[in-house]
């Protein structure tokens, strides 16, 4: 006979492991887009031990809805490898412009991503950082809930060696950076042009303060580049490089 009170145990004792267990990271990731989900199932790969905090019920970002709710997403030539890491399906559209699936490369991702060894906890806000001599080290966390009634309840703290801003064309975490006055300007994002603000994505996916680094949309945000439209190259991109950065100082 099932029992309703060991169903619940079964829920509460293995959540609050893998809460406990992950209150250490070598890297925190706050949102689980594309870039975020990315970077992650690459550190993971490589061997730190990694979590992405979402802040939404569902993961993936603006993967799931293409381009005004028509579910597919382009990719250049320079990110069809990481379609292939994944073992994404695409057909190719033109020379050097890639077609997928909106909903497998979301799933896809998100999957191999946590097959990986990343965990993903969502409906979990980053509310502030954690910052000490002069470098980010951890993420301050409360339940979206929460925030969402505005009920005063206090957070709780992951420590970290790193933390990746994720949050897309808000650049959330970041922006706790401007309010505390330790950066002096976020200029947002341009108007669209997919060329620039893909090529840009990449190039400012960077730490902007010790121990933060941004990606994906947070990077243009941050930098004032362009937005890019549904072309999801970049973003893959984005997270990769972050990763391969976090993972040689993390060696050293």
């Amino acid at each position: 006979m099932l029992r309703d009170v060991t169903i619940s145990r079964a829920i509460i004792e293995s959540y609050f492991h893998d809460l406990l267990s992950n209150l250490e990271l070598d890297v925190a990731i706050v949102g689980a887009g594309p870039s975020g989900m990315v970077a992650a199932y690459y550190l993971a790969k490589g061997g730190a031990k990694v979590a992405i905090f979402e802040k939404k019920l569902s993961i993936g970002g603006g993967i799931w809805g293409g381009a005004m709710g028509f579910n597919k997403i382009v990719v250049q030539e320079d990110a069809r490898e990481i379609l292939d890491e994944f073992g994404i399906r695409y057909e190719e559209f033109e020379k050097g412009y890639y077609v997928a699936d909106a909903i497998e490369v979301a799933s896809t991702i998100a999957s191999k991503t946590v097959k990986a060894g990343v965990k993903i906890f969502n409906m979990i806000e980053v509310e502030d950082l954690v910052v000490k001599d002069g470098k980010v080290s951890g993420i301050v966390i409360n339940w979206t809930p929460v925030h969402m009634t505005g009920l005063h309840v206090d957070p709780l703290t992951v420590e970290s060696k790193f933390v990746v801003d994720s949050t897309g064309h808000g650049a959330q975490v970041t922006q706790y950076l401007l309010k505390r006055g330790l950066i002096k300007n976020i200029p947002g994002e341009g108007p669209m042009w997919a060329d620039q603000g893909e090529k840009l994505t990449v190039e400012n996916t960077k730490e902007v303060f010790p121990g933060l680094y941004v990606t994906g949309m947070a990077a243009n945000a941050v930098s004032g580049a362009p937005r890019m439209g549904p072309i999801f190259g970049g973003m893959f991109l984005s997270g990769r490089k972050a990763a391969k950065e976090i993972l040689s100082k993390l060696k050293v």
